[in-house]
Order: structure tokens, then sequence, then C-alpha cells
């Protein structure tokens, strides 16, 4: 390089870190003053002497660079440990230009004299990688790339062990063998499939040693894609088939129901329901699975379908986007005719508040001998008039209304009067509900009531109902029990999985339990006959100072196995560089946050966990033999502030009249003194403000409540602009599996894969790429042909932006 070009490049480097210096300083002193580190403003200072030595050509620039470098270091293994992530945050641009100073055309240009006349310049340079002022800087870099190298081997967030060993051996679909109806080993037949929820599958072909040999056996594409006319943001395919007899029984968004071959993959028949595209959901567009009632008695045919005048045997029912529950035979999708009228319920009957698109239900209802159980989803966080969250019983051969359950009438459970409505907005049930009919229970996940961030208004029985777990008696509909999650809900934190019903061992007994996982971490473990901890239940003290006209409670419920965060701090902070991270530290500072439980304010509060969750409607699986559940907590923080109303009519982000029927701006909250913003917590170039990992694969012991191994788990290849497989941990959406050849199996995260994993140890065994995203919960069953098959729907997440797709793939050992 020339002596003019090195010139320049000195000028430029001095200019970069003048302005690297300004923007450290500035934003480091508007963090010392909210009370935050010292570190970024002493980080300016150094950068700016080092740019004024570089205009002087001093070579001690580099001396004063190398404490920069070093103390950087110091400082960030103080904060943040032996992670690898985190140190790069702090350390990746000071490192950089550390390199770059140590470029010849930089070093040349330091400690040398201008020519006098008649004078010679000297010839030898003073400064170099290895020689003079250079030498520091270079042992400094040389040091911050072996505390590098030692990072990326380090996992400080691992925990590792191995989960007891097997406690039962009968299968689990005999008697005896735990809660569960007795269904084929090789079939699926509810959502979790069983009622009782617990995804897991006595199928044993699959195994640790064999689970890197699967295979794709066959690929079904639906033909049903997301991006019509009139689909919500949140258009999902999140559906979990059914499998019964040799058939396939799954749907799309867009309310088609399929049958196919198992073994083959081939389509049997396909019903499409026909939703007017104005009366569908506004805010969800999905169908997370079918629910089925078998005949009385052992049918003719696989599926048991026959039917005599519109009266099937066997039925799916299938929860439509327009509020109805259709009934179609099984055999050949047709209509059960003797089901409701003309084979549907309008769900809409005796609802108030009607308005197109504004309750449906996305989950399958809950089927029992004799009756099918219906809940449904209202819009969120739209207004205080919604519809109401009444639970429903109807006779599963008629359609005709057994018992009502609306919780603001909690002891008024005889069927409705014709001509009267439920309570309006009502706390709602928009997930999966599961059944022990032993006991004659239906356990149903309740949400809140709307707003879900005030609750200045709430009755005495929406305070006694909302975020809990509620048993239901099957026969009338009574409260048997109820268990509460959180207390006054003001972060949305609804109860969003279906419940886990499982026989544990404590203490030499057997004790049939319930599972309950929360957006909050917690898992709650109890007693399923009475609702009374079988683990520990701490109610501990929360932050306090509600807006005005509301409250909070004075303490909140933990469970003994919980897998809440840490509080965030300061040093959780994170960004591509120490600049974005700098930013996310000051935006910290300047929200409301005082740990879990922080209330909404007016200032903007940090909500963390956000309302994503930790667990979200994909639940968790737990294992009858072993008595674990394996789970996927997610981590990630949201900001939710509230914004007076000036009145109750107007859009308050657009302004301006409202076309009747429109879905109003999210978080509006017409009829309540506020408004919400919510959103993630990220970072100006919308990274997560929170440093990775922000999802793991975990296993938990039922019986103790410890954590016995916890890995995170998924890359970044398909969330970032370069698609490089960063193994940081990323969250997931979708359930997992389990079964009792050892594996375990979940597709939800946000990069594109199905993976297995050893359910021993958590060891991933195995992964396939998708075409699609995997936000689904998988299922496993067993063909014709004898093999174990596992399937994944993968069509994306409209609201995640995950890639949308139409594909059903089945994965298989080789023949």
């Amino acid at each position: 390089m020339k002596k003019s070009e090195r010139s320049v490049a000195l000028w430029a480097m001095t200019i970069l870190l003048a302005i690297l210096g300004l923007g450290s300083l500035g934003g480091g002193l508007w963090l010392i003053l909210l009370g935050g580190s010292w570190y970024y403003a002493v980080a300016g200072i150094l950068f700016l002497v080092t740019a004024l030595l570089l205009v002087k050509r001093s070579p001690a620039a580099l001396a004063v660079y190398a404490i920069l470098v070093i103390g950087t270091l110091a400082w960030a293994l103080w904060e943040a440990g032996l992670d690898w992530w985190p140190l790069a945050a702090r350390g990746d641009v000071i490192a950089v230009v550390g390199f770059l100073l140590l470029m010849p055309w930089i070093t040349r240009r330091l400690g040398e004299r201008q020519p006098m006349a008649g004078v010679p310049a000297p010839g030898a340079y003073p400064v170099g990688v290895f020689r003079g002022a250079g030498i520091p800087l270079t042992t400094s870099l040389a040091i911050i790339l072996v505390v590098a190298a030692a990072s990326w081997f380090t996992d400080p967030h691992r925990i590792d062990g191995t989960v007891p060993a097997r406690q039962q051996t009968a299968s689990a679909g005999t008697p005896g063998a735990g809660p569960g109806p007795a269904i084929p080993d090789g079939e699926w037949h509810a959502y979790g499939r069983t009622g009782y929820g617990q995804r897991y599958s006595p199928l044993t072909g699959i195994t640790p040693e064999n689970a890197d040999r699967l295979e794709v056996a066959w690929t079904y594409h639906t033909g049903d894609h997301r991006g019509r006319p009139g689909d919500p943001k949140e258009t999902t395919f999140e559906v979990t088939p059914l499998k019964i007899g040799n058939r396939l029984f799954l749907c799309s968004p867009h309310q088609l129901v399929i049958a196919l071959d198992a073994t083959t993959g081939k389509e049997v028949w396909r019903r499409d329901l026909q939703i007017d595209p104005k009366q569908l959901a506004l805010q969800h567009l999905t169908c997370r699975g079918l629910s089925h009632h078998p005949a009385p008695q052992a049918a003719a045919n696989s599926t048991g379908g026959s039917q005599t005048g519109g009266a099937c045997a066997a039925k799916l029912f299938m929860p439509t986007a327009d509020g109805r529950l259709v009934a179609l035979n099984p055999e050949d999708g047709s209509i059960c005719s003797g089901f409701g009228r003309d084979g549907e319920i309008d769900l809409w009957t005796n609802m108030p508040n009607v308005r197109p698109g504004a309750y449906y239900s996305t989950s399958p209802p809950v089927v029992t001998a004799n009756l099918i159980i219906v809940g449904g989803t209202v819009l969120d966080n739209v207004s205080t008039k919604e519809q109401s969250g009444v639970i429903r019983a109807f006779d599963v051969n008629d359609g005709h209304l057994v018992w009502n359950w609306d919780s603001a009438r909690p002891d008024q459970t005889a069927p409705i009067a014709e001509g009267q409505t439920y309570t309006v907005n009502s706390p709602n049930s928009w997930s999966i509900s599961s059944v022990d009919e032993a006991l004659g229970m239906v356990y149903v996940p309740l949400g809140n009531q709307p707003p879900d961030q005030f609750g200045g208004n709430r009755s005495p029985e929406v305070e006694r109902f909302s975020s809990s777990v509620v048993a239901l008696d099957l026969a009338t509909g009574q409260v048997r029990w109820v268990f509460q999650t959180v207390h006054h809900d003001l972060w949305d934190y609804d109860v969003p999985a279906q419940p886990s019903l499982i026989d544990l061992t404590i203490d030499g007994q057997t004790v049939p339990a319930l599972v309950q996982p929360t957006k909050q971490g917690e898992l709650f473990v109890l007693d399923r006959r009475t609702g009374q901890p079988v683990l520990p239940v701490t109610e501990k003290p929360a932050p306090q100072g509600a807006v005005e006209g509301d409250h909070t409670a004075p303490t909140q419920p933990v469970s003994a196995l919980s897998f809440d965060p840490p509080p965030l701090g300061g040093a959780d902070m994170w960004g591509a560089t120490m600049f974005d991270q700098l930013a996310c530290r000051i935006a910290l500072k300047r929200l409301r946050y005082e740990g879990r439980y922080t209330p909404p304010s007016l200032q903007g509060s940090l909500v963390y966990p956000g309302n994503f969750g930790v667990f979200n409607w994909g639940g968790v699986a737990v294992d009858p033999e072993r008595q674990i559940a394996f789970t996927t907590p997610a981590y990630l923080a949201f900001v939710s502030q509230l914004v007076p109303r000036e009145n109750d009519k107007d859009l308050y982000v657009q302004g301006g009249e409202r076309p009747e029927f429109s879905l109003p701006a999210l978080n509006e909250n017409f009829g309540s003194p506020y408004a919400v913003k919510l959103g993630p917590f990220v970072s100006v170039l919308g990274l997560p403000c929170q440093a990775p990992p922000w999802g793991y694969v975990a296993a938990a012991d039922l019986t103790t409540g410890k954590v016995v191994w916890k890995h995170k788990n998924g890359t970044t290849r398909d969330a970032s602009p370069i698609p490089l497989p960063f193994r940081m941990g990323v969250p997931n959406l979708g359930g997992p599996i389990m079964t009792a050849g050892g594996v375990a199996f979940l597709s939800g995260t946000i990069d594109y894969y199905v993976r297995a994993y050893d359910v021993s140890n958590g060891k991933q065994l195995w992964e396939s790429r998708l075409p699609a995203g995997g936000q689904a919960t998988p299922m496993t069953y067993q063909g014709e042909d004898g093999r174990q098959y596992v399937l994944v729907a993968a069509g994306g997440h409209g609201s995640l932006g995950t890639k949308g797709g139409d594909s059903v793939i089945a994965y298989a050992l080789p023949k």
C-alpha cells in the first residue's frame, strides 16, 4: 500500500474510532443516569483517546486500545462468564477494530516522523504486530481469541443427567398401565392420543439405536395454502392428525377435512366445509385437530363409520371457524345428518353479541362415551363486550344440549332456556381439555376475561375462575374443583395447554395426577381427584402498584417444578454488537420491571416470561412408565404499555370511523379505560434484547420436581437474514411426543426441522429438513406394513413468520 493510501486508511480509522467513541460515551452517560453500567462511558473515552493519539500518529494509541480490549474482556467475563453469545456481543466490535489497528497500513504510520528538509525519513518502522506498542494489543487480542475458543465449547446453560429407569412395564394402551382408554398401541385417537393428553405412544419400533435411520416414507399435500383474501395474519397449520384403523384424519386452516391411507399417504376422501370468507375468524384461522367417537360396537369396516338414516355409528367432529360443530362419517366424509340439525350444531345459539368471525373453536373438543364437550375462543383485547366463554356438553349421538357451564353463573348448569343468552365476556377456554371418565371429570384450561392487561372491573366469579384449570362433573357440569395458576391475571397468562393426566408413584402410593403447564413456566402437578398439589406450591410476594382503578394480587403461586427464568438485568441484555446491546440496556432501564408479575403501566412494563409463554398450546409430553415430562421451555420478553382511551368508539391507532364488523387494531380494548401496546422486547435491529438461549428441550421428574436434563435446542438458520445454522436455542410453538421406545419427537422450532431425542439424556438423535415451518405437534402410529411412522404437519405459522406450506410428511425406518 502506498504511503498516501496508508494515510487515508489512518484517517478513516481515526474517524471510525471517533464515531464509536461518541456513540459509546453518549449512550453510556445516558445509561449511567438511569443507574446502569459505567462500562460504555469508559469505553467511549478510550475510543476517543485512541482516535486522538492516531491523529498524532502516536504508537501509544495501540497501548491505550489494548487497555480497552483487556478491560472489555474482564468486564464481559465478570458479567457473562464463558458464555459465547453474550461475550460475542460485548467484544465483536472491540476485537474487529483491534485487528484493524494492527494492519500494516495503520502501524506503519505510527511513530513516523515528518521528513525534514534535506533529511530522509527513517527506513525502519517502530511499531508492528510483534514490535513496540503493537505487542500489548497483539497479546490482548490473542487472549480474546483463546477465551472465545473456550467459550465456544462451553455451555453454562446445560444440565446433564439421566432420567429414572422405567417404573411400569404394561402397555399404555392396556388397563392397569395408568390413565387412558384401552386403544390399540399403533393408533392415535385424540389430540393427545387419548383424552388424557399424555402425547405418549406405547410403540417401541423406533429406538435411540435406530432413530438416525429414519427417512421419508411418503408426503401428502393438502393444497390449502395461506394468503387467501380475508386470511388473518395468524393463519396456521397446527394439526395433529388422528389414526384410527388404517386411516389418518386431519383438517386444514381453511376447514378442509381429509382422510388418508395411513400406510401409503394416499387420499381416501376430503370434504370442504364451505366457510364464507366473511364469516371467517378475524384473529386466528387454524384447526388443531378433529375428535373421534367410536362405534358402540365393532363395525365391519376399519373406522366403524357405517350409518343408517344419517345416524353414523362412528363420528368425526370438526369445530369450524364460523362457529359450528360438524359431525362427519369417518368412512366417506359424508354428513351425519342425525346429529344436531342436519349434521351440525350452531355454537352461536344463545351466544351474546353475535358478530361474524368473533367466536369459534380452534381446538378439538373432548369426546366421552356419551358427551362431546366444547369450548371456544373470542377476540383477544378488542373489547369488553365479547361473547361468552361458556363450556357446553352435547349428547354425542343426537347433539342435544346436556349441560352448560358459564363461569359467571357456575352453579346454573342446566341447559339454558330458549331466548336467554350466556354471560357476556366471561373467561373462555380456547385450548384443549382432558377427561377422566373413570373419575367422571373433564379438566378445562381457562383463559382470562378481555382485556388481559386491565382487571379493574372483574366480578368475583371472574376473579375465581380466570387463568385456572377447572374440573367439571361429566354428568352435570358442576364444579368439582378449581386451581388458579395466576391470581388477578394482568399479563395474558391464560392457561394455554391441555392438562396431561398421569398416575404417579409417590412414597409407594399411586396418585392420580394432573400436570398443567403454564405460560409463566410452572408445571403444576395436582391430584386430579381434588385439585390439591402433589408437588408443593408456594405463594410468593408479587410486585404491587397497578394503574388507577386496578389492583394487583399480593402473592402468586409458584410450583416446586418450575421453568421460570431468573429476572432480567442489564447483564442479560444482548445484541449483534455492543451498541444495540447498549440500546437494550437503556430500554430496560426506561421500562418498569420488578421481576415476574410486574404490573402493566403507562410508562411500559417488561413482561418476562412474555405472553408467548414458556409453554403454550403445544404443552408437554408425559411418560407414564418413566414418570417424567418432556418439555420445550421458551423464553422471550415482551413489553406491555397501557394507553388511556379518550372514548369508547374511535380506533386509538388509526383514528376515524370503523366499518361495521371490521376488526379493530389489536389491543384496542373498547370499553376499558386503556388500550394496550404489546410487542416483543427487541433491539433496533429486531433481535431479542435478552441473550440466548431462547429455547430448550428438558426432562423433569414428575415425582420429585427435579429437572433431570436441559439442553438448548434449534438453530437460527431460518430466523436470520443470513441462513447460518448457529445452535443458539430458539423458541418452539408446537408440542412434543414421547414413545415407549425411548425417543421423543419435536417439530415446532422456528427453524424448519423435525428432530428426535433420546428421552434418557436429551441427546439429539436425528433431524430432517422440513419444507416449511413445523408449528404443530407430531404423532406416531403403526402402519399395515408393521412399521412405526412419525407424522409431521409442515405448513408454517403466520404470526411467527415461518414459511407457509401444505405438507404432511410421514417418516419410517427403511423396509
